[in-house]
């Protein structure tokens, strides 16, 4: 017979986790004002608000850091950090930060300024905030198959080429700052990005002048779809393939705390010298000196060895099964997620889970904090909050999709913790007709508000 799908690794050490009750979730929630960002770890079960920066290192990445050199300056960390992304991505120039939004702030500062506009996939938080903290826009040109959750399109991720080409025809040469290319594309669902698109995106770029910035977070998830979806890269490594989606990049931002399983990290990688000067610049300002840029030695050492691991098919594998594992879950419960399944994340569809609460009443937050009551699991909202007020008019921004999005940790949690997910939120659709209202904003920051907003019950009068 055949053998069952069994992880690619064997635990080593535990951490305790604690079941709380329905009352003391209650408590927790209302003090936290209802912003699962709030919460103390220790007052959730299950911790799926990110997959950043939470992972479980390896043994090998643990005995790397107990070599780190901690010299300010010329450290082997670094060169080691250096090798690793040359070997892997191909940059030749690469500046270390402490983690992909510092990436962000570093390179922006070179290429963002007010009145530009930055084309992309469904824009991350950061790199919107970041683009618009510049008064620069960001303009989405996703695919419009990424807005239907129940279509399986092997690459939802993909940039629409004629909507890139629209903005690259109507705004002048010397506006537009970058293209941004999010692998896998996060707010349409950790969906992926094929090698066709990302070559035509290149020659497009090319044929208008324009520089192409992957935000490259979750880049060896995207090159594991790649070889599972896209003709013709079935029979090539992870690395084979991570290597040639990096030559249609001129540079890419990179949170480590994601596909480098280190619990802080991040750097800007880059093939032209001018801007590698330039950026250093901006780096030793906001981050540290070039040659640590924010990061101890010992964080560059386990981040070089977390590259190598997360680029090897057998980690890939055990990492998305379980993801498919939760959501296969989720669909026979009937509960409506994006389609396929995502790299790191389930997407749950708010909108038709809650299709009785009005979109201003924070369909997805409404649901998230009820999946938190419910059974302690904290997940977070992809969708109105996150995407802000829109910067000229101040009034919200209502997003295509408004997603609760779970993020697994690697290499942490068991398929048993996935069974308990998927059980707690059918519980939730049991009773979903129970729920009358959502959430209205009681105080925000101007922006990136979502961290930090607070929140106060509707009435349901």
């Amino acid at each position: 017979m055949e053998l069952p799908f069994a992880e690619s690794f064997k635990i080593k050490m535990v951490e305790s986790i604690r079941r709380s009750t329905r009352e003391e979730r209650e408590v927790w929630i209302k003090e936290a004002k209802y912003n699962l960002f709030n919460l103390k770890s220790d007052q959730v079960f299950i911790d799926l608000l990110t997959d950043s920066g939470t992972g479980a290192m390896s043994d090998k990445q643990w005995a790397a850091m107990m070599l780190g050199d901690e010299s300010y300056a010329g450290a082997r960390s670094y060169y080691n950090m250096k090798e690793a992304i040359k070997k892997i991505m191909g940059f030749e120039y690469f500046l270390p930060t402490h983690q992909g939004r510092a990436a962000e702030n570093v390179l922006f500062s070179v290429l963002v300024k007010e009145g530009d506009v930055v084309p992309g996939n469904s824009h991350f938080d950061t790199t919107k905030g970041h683009i618009e903290f510049r008064k620069a826009h960001a303009v989405d040109c996703t695919i419009d198959e990424a807005f239907n959750t129940s279509l399986l399109h092997p690459f939802k991720g993909n940039i629409d080429l004629n909507k890139l080409e629209k903005v690259l025809k109507e705004t002048p040469r010397e506006k537009i700052s970058m293209i941004v290319v999010t692998l896998t594309c996060n707010s349409s669902g950790g969906q992926p990005v094929s090698m066709q698109n990302m070559r035509e995106v290149s020659a497009m770029a090319k044929k208008f002048g324009v520089l192409v910035c992957y935000d490259s977070a979750r880049f060896a998830e995207n090159a594991y779809f790649i070889k599972m979806r896209e003709k013709g890269y079935e029979n090539k490594s992870i690395k084979e393939i991570v290597l040639e989606m990096y030559q249609y990049a001129d540079m890419a931002t990179m949170s480590s705390k994601k596909d480098a399983i280190v619990n802080m990290g991040g750097f800007i990688g880059m093939k032209d010298e001018n801007l590698f000067k330039q950026a250093s610049v901006y780096n030793i300002m906001f981050e540290g000196f070039i040659t640590y840029g924010g990061m101890s030695g010992r964080d560059m050492n386990a981040l070089a060895q977390g590259l190598d691991e997360s680029t090897e098919f057998d980690y890939l594998e055990t990492r998305i099964k379980q993801i498919e594992y939760l959501g296969k879950r989720m669909t026979d419960f009937g509960i409506p997620v994006q389609l396929p399944y995502g790299g790191h994340a389930i997407f749950i569809d708010a909108k038709k889970c809650l299709s009785h609460i009005p979109k201003e009443q924070y369909v997805a937050q409404t649901l998230a904090v009820e999946l938190y009551l419910e059974a302690g699991i904290r997940g977070v909202e992809i969708g109105t909050i996150l995407a802000d007020r829109d910067p000229d008019t101040r009034q919200d921004r209502y997003p295509e999709l408004e997603f609760v999005r779970l993020a697994i940790p690697r290499r942490v949690y068991t398929n048993n913790h996935m069974d308990v997910i998927a059980c707690a939120m059918k519980n939730v659709m049991d009773r979903k007709d129970a729920i009358k209202a959502g959430f209205k904003i009681i105080n925000e920051a101007p922006i990136l508000r979502h961290f930090t907003v607070e929140l106060a019950r509707c009435s349901t009068s």
